[in-house]
């Protein structure tokens, strides 16, 4: 199935509007930033579902045979396509040095890299700036807007879901025109995404008392430190700092 960045637009919009006319019922300790509180919990619970039922066992059984150097393999092939989106991203946020490198680094990877599956840029010592549009439209002072959790994808903010949306229609693998394979590169990234944060959360099963509030403010302080960095340092976010 072909994404469509305009369809989740519209299922933003309307959920939002659902929020208003319901009130927004938070109860009186509710975040400020988390007007949006008992429809993202509802959609919490949906996507924990999905995540008991699916993911996360197909991501364990992935980790579990899958041997490493093809794992990062196709960690560095994704990785890869994620570099377009950077030099984007470092273009219009006007950060020449940041998008020449993730310029570089996807040309070098994807010709002498086997399609991105092997990372000879890091080894020629061309570093990677992930940004994202959400960054791009905070660096140019957009709000984030109210919390806002995705089916499927998790955490986000009003800004970021419009960025999210505007990327994936622009995704790499959505122009595959074989449907069979673009499905399968689809689900795969899904597998290697989730199989990747199969620690972080069992340590968050773990330490957090209310997973979702945890979840919440350590999203939302984590991207406001970005925005803030990317605003006032006039520095890229490095690779792994995200």
């Amino acid at each position: 199935m072909r994404f469509d960045g305009r369809r989740l637009l519209r299922w933003l919009a309307s959920l939002l509007l659902v929020g208003v006319l319901t009130g927004c019922a938070s109860g009186p300790n509710a975040s400020p930033r988390d007007p949006l509180e008992p429809l993202n919990r509802q959609v919490t619970a949906f996507n924990d579902a999905v995540d008991g039922a699916v993911l996360k066992p197909v991501a364990t059984v992935y980790r579990d045979v899958t041997p490493d150097p093809v794992r990062t393999g196709v960690n560095n092939f994704f990785e890869n396509l994620r570099d377009v989106w950077s030099f984007i991203n470092a273009s219009l946020q006007l950060r020449p040095r940041e998008a020449a490198e993730n310029f570089l680094r996807f040309n070098v990877n994807t010709f002498f890299g086997v399609a991105g599956l092997f990372d000879v840029a890091s080894e020629m010592g061309i570093e990677r700036t992930r940004l994202d549009f959400g960054q791009t439209l905070g660096r140019w002072g957009v709000p984030s807007g109210p919390y806002l959790v995705l089916p499927i994808f998790g955490p986000s903010t009003v800004r970021d879901a419009a960025g999210f949306s505007i990327e994936s229609s622009g995704d790499l693998v959505q122009g595959i025109s074989d449907i069979p394979t673009r499905n399968s590169l689809y689900v795969l990234r899904a597998v290697e995404t989730r199989a990747n944060l199969l620690r972080a959360t069992t340590l968050l099963e773990g330490a957090a008392l209310d997973k979702y509030s945890f979840t919440r403010d350590l999203y939302l302080q984590r991207r406001e430190s970005q925005i803030e960095d990317l605003k006032d340092k006039g520095i890229g976010l490095k690779d792994g700092s995200d």
